[in-house]
């Protein structure tokens, strides 16, 4: 294994599972990092095919010299998984945190070592609560194995020996030692079973703001991304797909770009797309720009924005592919019997991930090996694509992960390594880097789903709300990437992320309505979904809350009030909002900024594991336009590890999530994605992020996440506070030009 993320080693051959079982592992791994229940690997010992360091367990080794190594398998993006990783390893093992670095395992050596680390999948904010048990346990383990390599050769109880910054220590014999001096002897120890842990309460390195271990290197620039990567002897490639989903290429003039300058091959990548090969990236491009290619558009090049928009209307009252998310009571009964009813429809458009680092991968194909490297969230779905592009078996292929510079949940799929694998598999032994356009990138995306929302709201005749009705319309991400994940009946429980009755889909409605019902029609255009960070909490929070700030202002009453009258029955929503509320002092009018009035919104929600509030100050001049003061968030993910990465994590969903209502919207002509580069899908600058205040109060007991909880209460507090300023109610993003004019 390597310390460093740009330098390669072989794994042990015999990887003890067949092909079929290991591709079905990783289709499942990938798989249920989004699924409540998801699946986690009981914390294992197996110290088979050790490296060539004398390892404690899987997760430690402790040097001669005293330095420690901590190995890590989950994805860095930027949210700082490594280092809380490494803080809770290093929280159990004691060790000195000044001497701890990382180490990065390949999925091949896991695959080799019987999956000992578990799980390579990062996203759906489980980098650090879906695995932290086992960490934790790994360096318990170490631990307990220094200690007592160090009591034996003592001959004292391990009992009586006690330990700080890897340093151990007997009283009574006043004895000193320290793990350098005794990681050989505890290598060959029979590991414990079940090493208890550490109560948060006694942490000394976890819960604390300790500086992120990548920070310095990526400071000075010498972080190498998968981008940066480069070998000896590589070529490059660009890569042209069909414009519309589904199409395929009906014939290609190689010989047009075949004499252009650094040209090496032209090469047909599946049956939709066609690449070049050069000595440069941006001679590859120029030829593939150049290339002839006439395409078989097939039946969607009909579609256009306006179909896909009718298609969702006609489900939001259509009893046709409906599937029930959330309900009880008699919802119709409830709505026909009440005095009156309040109803509104909101829409939610296509996104694209748009991470600064485009799609790339180098591989190295030959008939008995083929290696990749390259920056995925998840090695081992990579590693299974690896395998079936480059037709070998898992054990005769690696993938070397990189930092990833933006993944958001698109470096989760592998259609891009495949590609990269199929090019490298015409040029034996020779490392082909393929590396995307932006416009690649932006129009041959998994697109956050489209969706629209109708919901009706029934009040008595003292206004209050005696039924719920919330009809979503739109995409199901399960049914095109992991149809298998679909319940029996078909239903998609990610469809109903902070919407659910409890934390089925890893997320909670806190709202008590006495007659509700929650309910999708399935509406699936041809334009492939997927998982983009916050994924359906995204749009889910913006229909609930506006409607919420809708209900409060028809019946005259207080947003915060109503909220408060309807989460009394859920104490961690209820307090998140609370915190807000008291930070911003609700109740008092907030103060003018350069002559114009401010004005506030609020929401909340539960997903991810966590709950959150938050609450926006805007003002809207006259003209229209909008200025983000401050948003304050709460949120309560049970545990902190790092509160700075929290505060963090924080800041950079609402830059995310306000980009997102503010500017990102892909609309579709002629079967394919108009949007192809930031002059036509322009991001959140500087000047348009408000000041951002964190309130983090982990109550403990449950491990939630962090990096896309926070994200769906920013654009609801956004629109909430713009409605209290211009009486304008925004249902459909993004915000664009609708306040002007």
């Amino acid at each position: 294994m390597s310390r460093h993320r740009h330098k390669t080693n072989t794994p042990d051959s015999d990887a003890g599972l067949t092909r079929r079982e290991f591709l079905t592992t990783s289709v499942v791994v990938a798989a249920s990092a989004t699924l409540a229940g998801s699946f986690i690997l009981g914390f294992s010992t197996d110290v088979e095919a050790q490296s060539t360091k004398p390892e404690i367990n899987a997760w430690v080794v402790v040097q001669p010299d005293e330095s420690v190594i901590i190995r890590i398998v989950r994805s860095e993006m930027g949210q700082g998984t490594h280092t809380g990783l490494a803080q809770l390893v290093a929280e159990e093992l004691e060790a000195d945190w000044s001497r701890v670095s990382l180490e990065f395992p390949t999925p091949g050596e896991s695959l080799a070592r019987k999956r000992v680390w578990g799980a390579f999948v990062t996203s759906a904010s489980r980098g650090i609560r879906t695995s932290q048990e086992y960490v934790r346990k790994g360096g318990a383990a170490a631990r307990m194995m220094l200690i007592q390599a160090a009591a034996d050769q003592w001959k004292v109880p391990a009992s009586e020996c006690r330990v700080k910054d890897g340093v151990i220590t007997h009283a009574a014999t006043n004895k000193r030692t320290t793990y350098g001096k005794v990681t050989a002897a505890a290598a060959k120890l029979t590991p414990p079973k079940d090493p208890p842990l550490k109560d948060p309460k006694d942490w000394t390195l976890s819960g604390k703001r300790l500086a992120r271990l990548d920070t310095a290197e990526k400071v000075n620039g010498s972080l190498k991304y998968s981008i940066d990567y480069t070998m000896d002897g590589q070529l490059n490639a660009a890569i042209r797909d069909c414009p519309v989903f589904g199409g395929k290429v009906k014939t290609f003039d190689a010989t047009k770009v075949s004499s252009m300058p650094g040209v090496k091959k032209v090469v047909a990548v599946g049956d939709s797309a066609v690449a070049v090969v050069a000595d440069t990236w941006w001679r590859a491009k120029k030829a593939v720009d150049a290339l002839p290619i006439e395409y078989d558009l097939g039946p969607n090049a009909k579609v256009q924005e306006s179909t896909i928009k009718a298609m969702l209307s006609e489900g939001l009252s259509s009893k046709e592919n409906v599937f029930l998310g959330n309900g009880k009571g008699d919802v119709p009964a409830a709505l026909a019997s009440s005095s009156r009813r309040i109803e509104a429809e909101y829409s939610y458009p296509f996104q694209a991930h748009v991470a600064m680092e485009p799609l790339n991968a180098t591989a190295r194909w030959t008939p008995e090996r083929c290696e990749v490297w390259s920056s995925t969230q998840n090695g081992e779905a990579a590693l299974s694509a690896t395998a079936e592009a480059a037709g070998l078996k898992p054990e005769q292929c690696e993938v070397y992960n990189r930092p990833l510079g933006g993944g958001f949940g698109r470096r989760g799929m592998t259609d891009y390594i495949r590609q990269a694998v199929a090019i490298a598999r015409t040029m034996p032994g020779t490392p082909i880097k393929l590396l995307w356009s932006r416009e690649e990138d932006m129009t041959h995306d998994y697109y956050h789903p489209v969706m629209m929302c109708k919901m009706s709201a029934g009040l008595d005749e003292n206004d209050n709300i005696n039924g719920f009705h919330m009809r979503l319309s739109g995409q199901s991400i399960m049914s095109a990437i992991f149809p298998q994940w679909l319940k029996e009946d078909g239903t998609d429980p990610i469809v109903f992320q902070g919407l659910n009755k409890d934390l089925v889909g890893d997320a909670m409605l806190g709202y008590n309505f006495p007659n509700l019902l929650v309910d999708h029609a399935m509406r699936n255009p041809h334009i492939p979904p997927g998982f983009w960070r916050g994924v359906n909490m995204n749009q889910n929070a913006i229909f609930l809350e506006g409607f919420i700030d809708e209900i409060a202002d028809t019946t005259g009453k207080d947003p915060l009030a109503l909220r408060r009258e309807l989460l009394k029955n859920s104490p961690k929503h209820l307090a998140v909002l609370n915190a807000v509320a008291e930070r911003v002092d609700w109740g008092t009018p907030p103060p003018d900024i350069n002559g114009q009035k401010v004005f506030r919104g609020l929401s909340v929600t539960h997903g991810f594991g966590s709950y959150v509030a938050a609450c926006a100050e805007v003002s809207v001049s006259d003209s229209g336009e909008l200025k983000m003061h401050r948003i304050i968030a709460a949120t309560d993910p049970g545990h902190v590890v790092n509160p700075q990465q929290v505060e963090a994590q924080i800041e950079g969903s609402f830059v995310y999530g306000l980009g997102a209502a503010l500017f990102s919207e892909c609309t579709v002509k002629d079967g394919g994605i108009e949007q192809t580069n930031f002059h036509n899908y322009p991001m959140v600058r500087m000047n348009h992020m408000p000041k951002v205040e964190s309130i983090i109060m982990p109550s403990g007991g449950f491990w939630g996440g962090v990096g896309e909880p926070t994200i769906a209460v920013a654009a609801p507090a956004v629109l909430n506070a713009i409605f209290a300023a211009t009486g304008k109610r925004i249902r459909n993003l993004p915000l664009g030009k609708q306040l002007t004019g």
